[in-house]
């Protein structure tokens, strides 16, 4: 009788630092994860590279967890459920695991619907352990359900990029058939466009490389330049996705009257000194995106559930996640890389 493997491979995040430093140590023999009560055990499939990620190895982000595994956008298959999870998940399942993990329900920012500012939250792959291994947990109530129709590559860069795409133009406050500027084009912003231009949007993209900018022009863009330059008409929203503060400046200055623009990230290097009457005159607005709730979330899996999201996913094995984040780093990424098992 064969018996069930009680290791794993998994990649934790030694002692942050940049990449050249090799913060990351693989572990070809870490102990699999038990589900605790309500919690899932999930055999990764997939899990997608994104830019957060990297924020915590590189130790932009505070260590919330020493020695933690990155990955939030896990796609995988249910292989154990922890006591006290109701019938809404049964062992085989395809589930999605994203940044958000838990929340309190009980503070103010939860009960008014803004799950995402709750104090209490925690994070995959920052404060528990994520996807950059052979298996990870998930608490059942904040599992997703995934649409038809896409690979397990291809899922997986919707759980964030995707996802905090989403919800950074519901904050950009874009006008139907309005003029939407993209500043960075990588994972979250190629899929971001999709979304704007099946709601008629004309998107304007402003990112480094050869290779992003034609990516954009194939999916639709109206335009793509460099990242500073300015776009060929007046925005009347945009987003910025490059963790680079000063774009900001040229950006608010590319937008309309009224215009806004939303900050995608978690992270964004110093913003340089505004002067009002060029950058925020004409009540043009800065907003910020933190995190999402799991109501964006199943908005956006439903969205990309009706409208097939072309997703460019360059794939790495898991053993190379270290070359991964440095391509990300390098800018060698067109689209949103995944790792698979």
């Amino acid at each position: 009788m064969a018996t069930s493997p009680t290791t794993m491979r998994a990649w934790r995040v030694r002692r942050p630092g940049p990449m050249r430093s090799h913060p990351l140590e693989w572990d070809g023999a870490a102990p699999i994860p038990q589900p605790g009560p309500g919690e899932l055990l999930v055999a990764v499939l997939a899990c997608g590279v994104c830019r957060t990620d990297l924020h915590v190895t590189e130790g932009d982000l505070a260590v919330h967890r020493p020695h933690v595994t990155p990955g939030h956008e896990v796609v995988g298959e249910v292989v154990g459920i922890g006591p006290g999870v109701d019938g809404d998940f049964a062992t085989g399942d395809r589930v999605g695991i994203a940044w958000l993990r838990h929340t309190c329900g009980q503070c103010q920012y939860c009960l008014r619907g803004a799950e995402n500012l709750c104090p209490n939250s925690r994070y995959t792959g920052w404060d528990a352990d994520g996807g950059y291994a052979d298996f990870a947990t998930v608490p059942a109530d904040f599992a997703h359900r995934l649409p038809a129709g896409y690979s397990d590559s291809e899922l997986a860069p919707l759980l964030c990029a995707g996802i905090i795409g989403y919800r950074s133009l519901v904050r950009a406050e874009l006008p139907p058939g309005g003029r939407l500027g993209l500043y960075g084009f990588g994972g979250s912003a190629h899929i971001t466009a999709q979304v704007a231009l099946a709601q008629g949007a004309e998107i304007h993209v402003m990112t480094r490389g050869a290779d992003a900018q034609e990516l954009a022009l194939s999916l639709g863009a109206a335009s793509a330049q460099g990242a500073a330059d300015p776009p060929p008409v007046p925005l009347d929203a945009a987003i910025m996705f490059a963790p680079v503060g000063d774009l900001v400046l040229p950006a608010l200055e590319a937008l309309d009257r009224g215009g806004t623009l939303a900050i995608a990230g978690i992270h964004l290097s110093d913003i340089p000194a505004l002067n009002y009457q060029r950058h925020l005159f004409q009540e043009r607005q800065v907003r910020s995106v933190s995190s999402n709730t799991r109501a964006d979330a199943r908005e956006f899996l439903a969205f990309a559930g009706r409208h097939r999201i072309e997703v460019t996913t360059p794939e790495y094995p898991l053993d190379h996640a270290d070359q991964a984040l440095t391509d990300l780093v390098e800018g060698r990424i067109a689209g949103a890389a995944v790792l698979l098992p």
